[in-house]
């Protein structure tokens, strides 16, 4: 019987199961060489949407390719895809497509911002910390505001302030990037309360412009009582010198905001106790009529 010649069988990586789509101008780099950016503002959390993006990694493969730079190790940093990269190591993949942009610190930066702010679901602390790096890199690029308050760069011919391109940019107006760039002067707790929605953004701002022990007397103050009114802020920001102030002073100022509780009296009377006066057969309405008939008469007795 002739003999035959069996070929040599190729093994697939997971890599090439899972698809690491051959996508012009991208890289497979391997995923231990790829850090994350400094001070990444998004958080890479494995929640449902994760568990999503995996299961899609494992099916279709990573339709798009992350964008990274390169550090001075000869490795490479991320400016755009932390998640998938997160997912791709939890896939099993040993790389992951990258696009290798050569950029500057804060060409990097704002890159970054552009590249995640646009999610659908996000964080107010991450669009707090995303804006003000952006607003940072622009000012330290040339777009700041000069004694005149207009940009210096191309942007000034515009007429426009810094907070208002990096608005533009994101689809905010000036006030509200400015509002959210306050958040990043809250205590970590109360950002994180921020996130919760324990806090609403509004009075978030109010609280940021406290120093940070009288923020963390606050946090606790909520983290006891379960709530904060605005009107209890309001009346914090009316002292006139909070420098030297103590925790128990706080906390009678914001107890002390809160409106009183009635203390009208309140008249129970039994049904058992209202059988001794009236007939068996009177109704509660016709007991009640008596009642106020009788109330009546002894206020004008009182008068006299």
């Amino acid at each position: 019987m002739a003999g035959r010649v069996a070929g040599k069988i190729k093994l697939q990586t997971v890599d090439e199961l899972l698809g690491v789509p051959e996508i012009a101008g991208t890289q497979e780099i391997e995923l231990g060489r790829i850090h994350a950016f400094p001070n990444h503002p998004f958080k890479v959390l494995d929640d449902e949407r994760m568990d999503m993006l995996v299961e899609s990694i494992r099916e279709n493969g990573i339709l798009n390719p992350v964008i990274v730079r390169p550090d001075k190790n000869g490795d490479y940093e991320m400016i755009s895809g932390h998640r998938r990269l997160h997912a791709a190591g939890i896939v099993g993949l040993s790389k992951i497509p990258a696009i290798v942009k050569e950029m500057s610190d804060d060409e990097a930066i704002i890159k970054m911002v552009d590249a995640n702010i646009q999610r659908e679901e996000i964080l107010p602390s991450e669009r707090a910390w995303s804006l003000k790096m952006k607003m940072d890199a622009m000012r330290r690029q040339g777009a700041r505001l000069d004694v005149e308050g207009t940009c210096g760069t191309e942007c000034d011919k515009l007429g426009k302030k810094t907070a208002e391109i990096v608005g533009d940019s994101v689809g905010l107006k000036a006030r509200q990037v400015q509002k959210y760039i306050r958040l990043t002067d809250l205590v970590p707790n109360l950002m994180e309360y921020v996130d919760q929605k324990k806090i609403p953004i509004t009075l978030a701002v109010d609280i940021s412009y406290f120093d940070k022990q009288i923020q963390q007397w606050v946090y606790e103050y909520i983290k006891d009582n379960g709530f904060l009114k605005p009107v209890q802020i309001a009346a914090l920001k009316e002292q006139p010198n909070l420098a030297n102030t103590t925790q128990y002073n706080v906390i009678s100022i914001l107890n002390g905001a809160l409106p009183q509780k009635s203390s009208s009296a309140k008249v129970s009377l039994s049904e058992k106790k209202l059988d001794k006066y009236f007939p068996p057969h009177y109704s509660a309405k016709q007991r009640e009529d008596v009642i106020i008939q009788l109330l009546e008469q002894w206020s004008k007795e009182q008068a006299e």
